[in-house]
């Protein structure tokens, strides 16, 4: 298995132990996202470290579209509940790539392009996502756009 399916195992051993619930269940819906993975991928027995890295991010980015659900229903019981396990799935994926770091991978990738406008935008986002591993889809996009502003 790979190192981080066994850290996210280990961890899940140590929050029965410490009887943290909060981390104990987001441990196993995580588990059993990264098993649903294996068994869709036919004649696969594990995931990479990366692969795995994608279903936390996928795992994130549902907490992300509840956290606005139920702000916009004025349920804050529920958005700190899913703020609290996105912290706890945040802790597996690397260090969020700086603003900075972004905008430079966006303006060489704009350099690259010939005539790169608006309407090379799926392009420009496909390159820099390509370049800029790890980063959030949405911060990209907002980058993309005020660079081709």
């Amino acid at each position: 298995m790979s190192d981080l399916f066994t850290e996210l195992n280990n961890d899940l051993k140590s929050a029965m132990r410490e009887k943290n619930e909060l981390s104990l269940s987001v441990l196993r819906m995580l588990l059993a996202s990264v098993k649903n993975k294996i068994i869709s991928l036919p004649g696969q027995d594990k995931l990479s470290d990366d692969e795995i890295m994608a279903v936390i991010k996928s795992e994130v980015k549902k907490r992300k579209d509840s956290v606005q659900a139920y702000s916009e229903g004025g349920r804050q019981d529920l958005v700190d509940k899913e703020n609290a396990e996105i912290e706890i799935l945040n802790k597996y994926l690397p260090a969020a790539m700086s603003e900075e770091d972004l905008e430079k991978i966006v303006r060489e990738v704009v350099a690259s392009i010939e005539g790169a406008s608006m309407a090379k935008f799926g392009v420009i986002m496909g390159q820099t996502m390509a370049k800029a591993k790890g980063a959030d889809g949405n911060a990209v996009s907002a980058m993309v756009k005020k660079v081709l502003a």
